[in-house]
C-alpha cells in the first residue's frame, strides 16, 4: 500500500502506526492519531487481521470508511489460546498476554454494522489463521471481495490499492 501511494498518490499522508501490544493502549493510540489528523485530513482506514478488527471499531466510532483485509472477527476467542509470554514478530518486543486483555478486546467489539456502505471486506478463503466464514457473515451487507485460495497475508494484495483508495474516497 505504501509503495503504491508513494508512486501514484504522493499527496496521501499514509500512517502505519506501531501500536502497543495491549488492546486498550493500541485503541488509545489510534484515537490520538485520529484526533490529531481529523481536522486537517480526510481519513480512510485499511486494516488487516487485528488491524481490521480495530478499523471496524474506529469506523463505528468516527464513521471513516475502511477496507478490511482478512479481518479478525473475534480476536478475544482466538488469542485466549495464547495467554502468557509473547514476542511481537515485527518489533521483537516481549509482553505478557493476560485474561484482562481479552476483556479489553471485547470492549472494542462492534456487535452490528450500522453503516455497511462504509466498509469493504477483502477476504481470502485460504486464510490459515482465521475462519473466513466469520468475516463474510459479520460483514454481510458490506461490499465484499471473497477470493478462493490465498492465505492470511492476502496473496495478490497489490491488485487492490487503487480500488481501495477510490473506495475510501481519498
Amino acid at each position: 500500500m505504501r509503495a503504491w501511494c508513494e508512486l501514484h498518490r504522493p499527496d496521501i499522508k499514509l500512517e502505519v502506526p506501531r501500536l502497543a501490544c495491549y488492546p486498550a493502549e493500541a485503541a488509545h493510540q489510534l484515537q490520538h492519531i485520529i484526533e490529531t489528523y481529523k481536522g486537517d485530513y480526510q481519513i480512510g482506514l485499511v486494516g488487516s487481521s487485528l488491524g481490521g478488527y480495530l478499523s471496524t471499531w474506529l469506523n463505528a466510532q468516527y464513521g471513516f470508511r475502511a477496507a478490511l483485509v482478512n479481518p479478525a472477527v473475534k480476536p478475544y476467542d482466538l488469542l485466549a489460546d495464547y495467554l502468557g509470554p509473547q514476542k511481537n514478530p515485527y518489533t521483537g518486543e516481549t509482553y505478557l498476554l493476560e485474561p484482562h486483555h481479552m476483556d479489553e478486546l471485547k470492549a472494542l467489539d462492534v456487535a452490528s454494522i450500522s453503516h455497511p456502505e462504509t466498509l469493504w471486506l477483502l477476504q481470502q478463503e485460504g486464510d490459515e489463521v482465521l475462519d473466513y466464514r466469520e468475516a463474510v457473515a459479520k460483514y454481510q451487507g458490506c461490499k465484499q471481495t471473497v477470493e478462493a485460495g490465498g492465505d492470511h497475508a492476502f496473496v495478490g494484495f497489490d491488485r487492490y490499492p487503487a480500488d481501495i483508495i477510490q473506495f475510501l474516497g481519498l
